[in-house]
């Protein structure tokens, strides 16, 4: 595949995955009666995942998250001079995704974006107001076992055929845990898209959902490589 198709996979994935991960928290969460709640949630983050690294797996490897993407690079899965197109093509899509959404959601009587548009944040902006050093301590925790769990499901010495289900169910997992802490990010991609429509305090803590899932994500590529060096 050239790096063109790569990033118009990584482009729609990450669009799929916000639209379907967070159009789940804003549409049908809360919906009178029926709402989905946490666990409907969690699980719609998962099911993005798990359905897209069917679809366009074998065509960008569906990172679908810059922290995917430097994990990768760190674990030695994928080369530095990718970097950047993947991460443009990522945040772009989580934008394009956040705009879909918000053009769906801006269509019912007395919408807001002051209820958060799904945003991740700390303090009074978390949902279960959770500290600042509590909500990184999080993000970083929940991205190194996602990337440890993305690098031993994809590894060639893994089974065949069922890394999606394992990162799909790891990412629900997470979403189980975290979302009270912030929301649950652990992508930049994800934060970036639903930050930029609610401005203001969204766009001042996002600088948090860029580093804790990076710094996580990186630390889970060396332990990788500490696993692999010690055969």
């Amino acid at each position: 595949m050239n790096m063109s198709q790569k990033m118009a996979a990584e482009f729609l994935g990450t669009l799929w995955l916000v639209l379907g991960g967070c159009g789940s928290a804003v549409l049908a969460a809360a919906f009178p009666e029926v709402g989905i709640g946490l666990l409907g949630v969690a699980l719609a983050f998962g099911l993005t995942v798990l359905t897209m690294a069917f679809a366009i797996g074998h065509i960008s490897g569906c990172h679908l998250n810059p922290a995917v993407s430097f994990g990768l690079w760190a674990g030695g899965r994928f080369p530095a001079s990718e970097l950047l197109p993947y991460i443009i093509a990522q945040v772009a899509g989580g934008i394009v995704g956040a705009g879909v959404l918000y053009a769906i959601a801006s269509g019912q009587e007395g919408f807001s974006l002051a209820a958060g548009f799904a945003s991740n944040g700390f303090g009074e902006h978390s949902p279960g107001g959770y500290s600042m050093m509590s909500v990184l301590i999080c993000e970083i925790v929940m991205t190194l076992f996602f990337l440890l769990v993305i690098l031993g499901a994809t590894d060639e010495r893994a089974p065949k055929g069922f890394a999606p289900i394992a990162i799909g169910l790891c990412l629900t997992l997470i979403h189980l845990i975290s979302i009270p802490v912030s929301n649950t990010s652990v992508n930049p991609a994800r934060s970036t898209g639903p930050a930029l429509f609610v401005g203001d305090w969204a766009v001042s803590q996002l600088w948090i959902f860029w580093v804790a899932p990076i710094v996580g994500a990186i630390l889970a590529g060396v332990i990788y490589r500490y696993f692999n060096a010690a055969e």
